[in-house]
């Protein structure tokens, strides 16, 4: 069980006052406790603490430089270090803020560091826990994978190999609240970027055909990670189709019909005809 005694209080009255009357900026001498103490709630145990009101003010003091970047950029290795935290909500929260942040523009490339190494680990892959609300480990993660697939400080490859590992590691948790869909589309967006060679474009999709592959032998039922990577894919063809939407329009990847062709290939590893 978690406790929370010993953690810093949560003013939940004002975060909730504040978030009615459209999140108006404080003065510049109480804004670094106030940073504090939201970075403090979006790791709370409490989903109404967490996923409410408080979530609701960063999001919009980060949107409107209230949040300056000195004090982004503190924040952000605060998000970073949370990767390791033992409590579930609070490393998979951990990504909502960075993507906050790296949306922003701001990068560290120990922000990059620490979620790359934490988004292929991460075990707890539940959606939603009663008492504990959203957790959502890889949407969450789409989401920061995305934005930093976006960001031109950050390799595409890159992000496209950790979405590959991410979908290849074994679990039993099927992706049930629209997480096939998040991923595929922190991919598609990485996949916009115009430096991307054909090759890369696609060449990531080898270590999932591998896996594909391989669960075909001998294997009668589908292993839910398979399931969760055929849908993902499923997902990414469709986007590669129509755009993923970038800034409110929708923008299709450079390769996407080289894309498609082996997409339809690696899936096709995945019939199981009558």
């Amino acid at each position: 069980m978690i406790k929370t005694d010993d953690r810093p209080p949560i003013d939940a009255a004002r975060w909730l006052y504040l978030y009615e009357n459209d999140c108006p900026a404080p003065t510049a001498a109480e804004l670094p406790a106030l940073a504090a103490e939201l970075a403090e709630a979006l790791r709370h145990p409490d989903p109404d603490i967490r996923d409410g009101a408080p979530y609701v003010v960063l999001r919009t003091w980060i949107q409107r430089d209230v949040v300056d970047k000195p004090l982004r950029a503190r924040l952000g290795a605060v998000m970073a270090d949370r990767f390791d935290d033992p409590e579930i909500q609070a490393r998979t929260f951990a990504p909502l803020v960075l993507d906050m942040i790296v949306g922003r523009g701001d990068f560290d490339p120990a922000w990059l560091a620490a979620f790359r190494r934490w988004f292929p680990a991460e075990k707890d892959l539940r959606a939603y826990e009663p008492g504990l609300g959203w957790l959502h480990a890889v949407a969450h993660g789409a989401d920061l994978l995305g934005a930093f697939g976006l960001h031109p400080e950050v390799d595409p490859k890159e992000m496209l190999a950790l979405a590959a590992e991410r979908l290849v590691v074994p679990t039993d948790e099927l992706f049930a609240q629209q997480e096939d869909d998040r991923l595929a589309q922190g991919i598609a967006r990485t996949l916009t970027r115009p430096e991307l060679s054909e090759a890369e474009a696609v060449g990531w999709l080898d270590a999932i055909e591998t896996d594909f592959a391989a669960g075909r032998r001998g294997v009668p039922t589908v292993a839910a990670h398979t399931s969760n990577a055929m849908r993902t894919l499923r997902m990414l063809y469709l986007l590669a189709d129509t755009g993923v939407r970038i800034d409110g329009a929708p923008v299709r990847p450079p390769h996407a019909e080289a894309l498609k062709r082996r997409l339809t290939h690696v899936l096709a590893l995945t019939f199981r005809g009558a």
